[in-house]
């Protein structure tokens, strides 16, 4: 199995248990802190793609600052345009094994990938 990329925000609890989970599996994976380090747009769409072309589900519509943008109908282009502007809108946490991700909710949903 190559190595998993975890798309981790160390602040979030299901992200923090979701990763535990895999590590104490002996799962090798590569942590992306995408708060550090956020994801293009073009990434952002590929990650769409593998979640099954959907970036809804990537998407918090709880956060301030999905609020303030005002969108009460998104397209996609709009949600990824979101999430690439203010990456805190980026869902958590993702697994993704370069053909298929998953979001980790509940944390043992990332187990789909193993």
């Amino acid at each position: 199995m190559e190595k998993l990329t975890f798309y981790h925000n160390p602040r979030c609890s299901k992200s923090r248990e979701a990763l535990a989970l895999l590590e104490s599996r002996g799962i090798e994976v590569s942590v992306h802190r995408y708060l550090e380090d956020p994801l293009s747009r073009k990434a952002l769409l590929a990650l769409a793609k593998r979640l099954g072309d959907d970036a809804g589900q990537m998407l918090r519509r709880d956060e301030p600052e999905w609020h303030a943008l005002g969108i009460a109908t998104p397209t996609q282009s709009q949600m990824i345009d979101a999430i690439a502007e203010h990456p805190r809108l980026l869902q958590r946490p993702i697994v993704d094994d370069g053909d298929y991700a998953v979001i980790g909710r509940p944390p043992h949903a990332v187990l789909q990938l193993i």
